[in-house]
């Protein structure tokens, strides 16, 4: 694992523990719709229609978008199984983790 995906990862388990990320579909979708969404990440393995409708949830709503991590990953580091998205809550958490992925290739 490249060091920017482990610190996505730690940034998103902070995320967690904060209580300012949600994840499952239907929390998300939620989040995004309800405007507190303030980042989408979407597991980069999710299925193509999947990453479609949230790409363009997160178009509709201007919310800014990520494909990053597996599914496997995005949902370990939540402390869940298996993610296929999860919406961060929180502009701060939302700023760091828009640098991190700049520093990647996401």
């Amino acid at each position: 694992m490249e060091a920017t995906e482990q610190r996505i990862m730690n940034l998103l388990g902070m995320a967690q523990k904060a209580g300012r990320i949600v994840s499952g579909n239907f929390a998300v979708e939620q989040a995004i719709k309800g405007g507190k969404a303030k980042y989408l990440i979407v597991a980069a393995d999710a299925a193509e229609e999947s990453r479609k409708d949230y790409q363009e949830l997160a178009n509709r709503y201007g919310i800014p978008f990520s494909l990053c991590l597996t599914k496997e990953l995005l949902g370990k580091c939540l402390g869940k199984e298996y993610r296929a998205a999860a919406a961060l809550q929180d502009e701060g958490f939302s700023k760091a983790l828009t640098k991190l992925i700049g520093e990647g290739k996401y």
